[in-house]
């Protein structure tokens, strides 16, 4: 006769945790299984309506032949088979002409918002990041819509190094690291959902920031991990507290972000070297590379920074503006080209 069970001795909260368990990891596997094999279905179907219209070239034209096509496949297949549907298939592919590229980490609802890039080295750069990060749809929207693959490619000298970010390739000898590959500018923070406002306090923009902690990681950028806020430390009796620090585990260094209501001077530049400094000597291990400071502010006077800093580039201290609204592209697009005129300068 077989062992007889308690039934008694069963925790029914334990059982239904663990069954509840496997059934999410399953229907987690169904709907990626699920989503890759649509994913492949719309791009080969795309390929099919580029080739019956004579190549990308002409797959402009021919709206009679995706009308008649989609009538057909609504008939017979439901939803989801538009006209207007068949032509975003046929410009994933376009869009995506090797299916190798795609990455089967990314949703259909990712692709849609990729295909309204018309950089192609924007695109693949924002493929990238939003497989290796995880981004959810509503996050690349974001990022794209805050041009931050133009952002970041302002503060450096050509694409190849931000190609060198996208592969996470960032050096960690201290002799070769390139600080200025953690840097951006100017930092979008409109998911603070804060109005610029004079009265505004450097504390309640803090706060605001933790609240909304995942939202700054993603416009950071790869690789970020939050350390603390206030991070107290005590030189001869004066105590000293950096707003925010973070850890960039591809670079291996910390970064500091002091942030400021107003523009940025000479005390503030100085200020924020101290921090680097001290973060230099008394936290950073042997394996760490050297500490950056970022100071977020309203306004900065570029020539009186640089001439604080002198020529010394490798003391890692940078400022950038942050806007709490989402500005327009053209907006965009002008600080863009001031921050590439800015970057030029210092590494001149």
């Amino acid at each position: 006769m077989g062992k007889l069970i308690d039934t008694n001795s069963i925790e029914p909260d334990h059982l239904y945790s663990q069954i509840s368990l496997i059934l999410k990891e399953a229907r987690t596997k169904v709907a990626t299984t699920v989503n890759t094999a649509m994913v492949q279905a719309y791009w080969h179907i795309g390929k099919l309506i580029v080739d019956a219209q004579g190549g990308e070239e002409r797959a402009a034209y021919g709206d009679d032949l995706i009308n008649a096509v989609s009538k057909k496949l609504t008939a017979q297949f439901g939803k989801g088979f538009s006209a207007r549907n068949l032509r975003n298939m046929r410009q994933f592919c376009i869009s995506f002409p090797i299916w190798q590229t795609v990455s089967a980490k990314l949703s259909w609802s990712h692709y849609q918002e990729l295909m309204r890039v018309t950089n192609p080295k924007a695109r693949e750069y924002y493929v990238e990041e939003a497989a290796k990060g995880g981004w959810s749809v509503r996050q690349l929207e974001r990022q794209i819509a805050t041009q931050y693959y133009e952002r970041l490619l302002a503060s450096h000298s050509d694409d190849t190094e931000v190609r060198e970010i996208i592969k996470s390739n960032l050096p960690v000898n201290p002799e070769k690291f390139d600080p200025l590959k953690l840097v951006h500018d100017p930092f979008v923070l409109e998911f603070l959902d804060m109005k610029e406002d004079p009265a505004l306090q450097e504390q309640e923009l803090e706060s605001a920031i933790l609240t909304h902690i995942e939202d700054f990681l993603l416009e950071l950028g790869r690789g970020f991990a939050f350390v603390g806020r206030q991070k107290r430390f005590t030189l001869e009796g004066d105590h000293f507290y950096p707003d925010l620090v973070f850890y960039n585990i591809p670079a291996r260094c910390y970064v500091i972000v002091d942030l400021k209501m107003s523009k940025a001077g000479y005390a503030d530049v100085g200020q924020m070297q101290l921090y680097v400094n001290y973060f230099n000597r008394e936290v950073c291990t042997p394996d760490d590379n050297p500490t950056v400071g970022i100071i977020l502010c309203t306004e900065k006077n570029d020539t009186v920074i640089e001439y604080t800093l002198g020529n010394r580039n490798d003391i890692g201290v940078f400022t950038s503006k942050y806007k709490l609204m989402l500005p327009t592209e053209e907006e965009l697009k002008r600080e863009i080209e001031q921050t590439k005129e800015n970057f030029k300068r210092l590494k001149g």
